[in-house]
């Protein structure tokens, strides 16, 4: 079997069993904060098990695409360097939610692997939960006797803990699990050593490829463990490795899910795989990585500095250093295996194939990038191995630095250091690592209470906004929330008037009330499906009946924004081209902002055409029309209506309308009822975020009135400042003209003025030894000193320059070597400066010919001149 036919056999088996199959969530996770990346197959059905939401289906299977870079679920060490770890990677798998429990989910795995795949049953081993003392649990025996219906007994192992009982998070749902474990070993290794010996020892050839998780109890924050009213099934299977075990390879890396892109590779690096391991490593880690990162921004998340887009940059950084280091690639290469990508999962995963220029530009830019960034590393560890010529060891803060700042792995820093003869402090690097993840940690330390129920019979929130802004309502639940910001209250109700944040518009806020309190609501948030109302304060009594009250004023401003960002997306790919996709959003009462796929710099014209229909479909007045419960091929194929890669849609979606012919969406935001009621419409930036991503920024309604007011009194005070009533531009050029005159006149003085000071300066150098030494503090600008230093060195040899001027409490600082002292004395301005520089209390640093650095301690000014002054001396002396 190839790895499409070994995907489909398996949905077409649990389809045969009456499953659902579903489509994969995106691999970018938008409503969770508790996730960065969906890790596990049971992401998207997260609030069915924790009992927020009702199951459409009892019984469902998918394969799902999955991230584990991060947190507790993080494999990115090992990837390239085994045969079975993966950043991304597909996960199939099967639910029952409060259907079939135990006895149906072994039995059907057992069918499809030994019955429809065919595999060994001697090569396949079963683990079951043995018990736990601690939460007081014996060991699974039901589990275990309906495997030994199955399997002899001695190939059903009882596992720890840690092996054998799933649990989502530190509280929540969870259960005890049954692996199913295939030894792919040689024959005579099996005949040496019984494959029960190696199960769960992290052995390479004998592996985990099926996880049965029976979700029953609830982890209380106590740590205490209560039985769900429902319990469910949560399985999952490794596709890659599924894959190796039916085409009998000892790797995932040999099978069809990857040789494509090994081969592509190693024909681009001219380098054959299976020769060297040092270069396998790194074609395997550069495969597995362009996956993860093409799938992650084909969902919506681009490369960046902070979060998954963090997440993301490091793992396609890494891909490139493997190649710039092990493969001998110095340009950018990974966005050259996009395209085969794209032709190897487009029957199952067509987002790369339907977004391939915008993928493959996004990898481009940011390899370039950073093969910039690694250059000046390579530079900076190249300075720091010169300063420390006679040493033998790399500082760990340094190695971390290089790490941090460079995104250096310290593996290539260990090898570089090795080229040199040194070693690297890895304690140093450590402790930096540690003190790092410790912020992170504390950064991102939530202490969440326990949900206090105050009304069971409510199954999901009634969301009321689209009509209503005032609401009667009930407290359903609430807990109490402890960030690093302080306190606040989370409220979950029986029907809500307040919008919570999604689809790139904010949540709503507004005051949560009755005759005996007043409680604001600061915002509303969807966590999964799970709508919250993050408060100010604790109901004192939450069994009472509320009067819930959205902010009018701040809902209607964030509705005309909304519904302008429509209207706009609508104009751009009128203007622009059908390319013009939707990359983000983000509408408040303030402003709207846009972020769409396009390649260049819009023009001036482009965007006052865009201004134009957008203001003329304003003027028309056109009638919004929202079509709720469509159905989303309906809604795609009939209607037209454009959904985006990256989000997660229902069977049934709404539409929302403005003109059929115009402005065709799903969404699920709130929107004006004519778009008159917007106003006006002005942009007001537009710029590059990415490659191939623009943003747009604008405002609607009065922000817009209000800003082109504001510019056209800027325009009426320059023209009463220019005077006269001509034309106002051609006023302002000849005014820029006569300054860029003056600009000249005052540098070309300036410079004048340095030559005469170099001169005059020169004359009173101090002849110590062989050497000329100019030690001066003067009165001139800081940043001509470095102009003035420079002039000096070259006036003749064998001159050392210490200059120095204050500003206020600040001394700047500026030491300058002619060149004969630099390659016959080995002198070093770069490496002196720094030590001149600690008695001002400062820093600096530069080139060995010339260095500046600044400090804040005009006391020390005196002391820096004796100490330069004994060096010149020292060196004279012993050349």
């Amino acid at each position: 079997m190839n790895a499409s036919d070994i995907r489909n056999t398996f949905l077409e088996f649990f389809r045969s069993k009456n499953h659902t199959i579903v489509p994969s969530a995106p691999i970018v996770v938008k409503n969770d904060p508790t996730l960065l990346f969906t890790n596990a197959g049971m992401n998207q059905f997260k609030d069915i098990f924790l009992g927020n939401e009702k199951a459409e289906s009892l019984r469902v299977a998918d394969t799902q695409k999955c991230l584990r870079v991060s947190g507790k679920h993080n494999d990115l060490e090992e990837v390239g360097y085994d045969t079975y770890h993966h950043t991304m990677f597909e996960m199939l798998g099967n639910w029952s939610f409060g259907d079939y429990f135990k006895k149906e989910a072994i039995e059907w795995a057992w069918e499809l692997l030994t019955k429809v795949y065919k595999i060994d049953k001697d090569r396949l081993y079963i683990t079951v939960f043995g018990g736990d003392e601690h939460d007081k649990l014996d060991p699974d025996h039901e589990s275990y006797q309906y495997w030994k219906n199955l399997v002899s007994e001695e190939r059903i192992l009882f596992g720890s803990k840690k092996d054998n009982f799933w649990e989502m998070g530190d509280t929540g749902p969870c259960g005890p699990c049954s692996e199913i474990h295939a030894d792919i070993r040689s024959e005579n290794d099996r005949i040496a050593l019984p494959g029960s010996e190696l199960v769960n020892r992290d052995h390479p050839e004998v592996i985990e490829i099926w996880n049965l998780v029976f979700i029953e109890f609830n982890r209380q924050s106590n740590g205490q463990l209560a039985n769900l009213p429902a319990r469910h099934v949560d399985t999952g299977m490794g596709f890659e490795r599924l894959c190796a075990v039916l085409q009998g390879k000892k790797s995932n890396y040999e099978t069809d899910v990857f040789q494509p892109l090994i081969v592509a590779l190693a024909n681009l690096s001219h380098c054959e795989y299976g020769t060297d391991e040092r270069k396998d490593i790194a074609m395997r880690v550069i495969a597995d990585h362009l996956r993860a990162v093409s799938f992650a921004i084909a969902d919506g998340q681009l490369p960046s500095n902070n979060g998954a887009g963090y997440v993301i940059r490091r793992i396609l950084r890494r891909a490139v250093r493997y190649g710039y280091t092990f493969l001998g690639f110095h340009e950018p290469f990974v966005h050259k295996l996009v395209t085969h990508l794209a032709v190897m999962m487009e029957n199952n995963f067509p987002e790369i194939r339907s977004q391939l220029p915008l993928v493959s530009k996004v990898i481009q830019e940011e390899e370039a990038s950073f093969l910039r960034t690694l250059s000046q590393g390579i530079k900076r560890f190249e300075s720091f191995t010169e300063q420390h010529v006679g040493a033998n060891k790399i500082d760990g803060q340094f190695a971390f630095e290089l790490f941090d700042t460079y995104g250096f792995p310290i593996d290539l820093t260990m090898l570089m250091a090795k080229e040199k003869g040194f070693e690297v402090d890895m304690d140093g690097f450590n402790r930096g690592l540690e003190e790092q993840k410790n912020r992170s940690r504390k950064a991102a330390e939530v202490a969440q209470g326990d949900w206090i129920n105050v009304h069971d019979d409510v199954e999901k929130t009634i969301f009321t906004g689209y009509t209503s802004l005032n609401e009667e309502v009930r407290i359903v639940r609430y807990r109490v929330v402890e960030t690093k910001k302080g306190k606040h209250t989370e409220i979950v109700l029986d029907k809500t008037p307040f919008y919570a944040e999604s689809g790139g518009q904010v949540g709503d806020t507004g005051v949560l009330h009755n005759e005996i309190e007043h409680i604001k609501i600061l915002n509303t948030i969807k966590e999964n499906n799970l709508i919250i109302h993050i408060a100010d304060a604790v109901p004192s009594k939450p069994e009472s009946l509320f009067l819930a009250r959205v902010d009018m004023i701040k809902r209607e401003s964030t509705a005309n924004n909304h519904s302008a960002t429509h209207l706009m997306h609508a104009a751009l790919r009128e203007v622009l081209g059908s390319h013009v996709e939707q990359k983000g959003s983000l509408v408040d009462s303030e402003r709207l902002r846009f972020d769409f796929s396009h390649f260049g710099k819009m023009t001036a014209d482009e965007l006052k055409l865009v201004e134009k229909i957008v203001n003329n479909r304003i003027r028309e007045n056109i009638s919004s029309h929202v079509h709720d419960e469509v159905s989303l091929d309906v809604a795609i194929s009939e209607m037209g209506a454009m959904a985006l890669f990256g989000e997660k849609y229902s069977e049934k979606v709404r539409v929302v309308t403005f003109d059929d012919n115009f402005s065709v969406e799903l969404c699920g935001g709130t929107h004006v009822t004519h778009t008159g009621r917007i106003g006006n419409f002005k942009i007001i930036s537009e710029g590059a975020i990415a490659a191939g991503i623009r943003r747009i920024e604008a405002i609607t309604g009065e922000k817009a009135d209000d800003f082109v007011n504001k510019q056209l009194d800027q325009l009426s005070n320059i023209r009463e400042i220019i005077g006269g009533t001509g034309d106002l531009v051609k006023s302002v050029l000849h005014l820029s003209e006569q300054n860029n005159q003056l600009i000249k006149q005052l540098e070309q003085l300036e410079s004048e003025k340095t030559l005469r000071m170099a001169s005059e300066l020169s004359a009173l150098s101090i002849q110590v030894g062989d050497i000329d030494v100019v030690s001066q503090e003067i009165q001139i600008k800081p940043e001509l000193m470095k102009n003035l230093a420079n002039q000096l060195r070259i006036l003749k040899p064998s001159h050392a320059i210490l200059l120095a001027t204050r500003d206020i409490d600040k001394i700047s600082l500026c030491l300058a070597f002619s060149d004969d002292l630099i390659t016959k004395n080995d002198f070093d301005a770069s490496a002196l400066i720094r030590e001149l520089a600690k008695e001002i209390n400062g820093g600096g640093g530069g080139q060995k010919h010339l260095a500046t650095a600044g400090g804040k301690s005009p006391a020390g000014l005196e002391t820096v001149f004796n100490l330069f002054m004994s060096k010149m001396k020292y060196k004279a002396m012993n050349g």
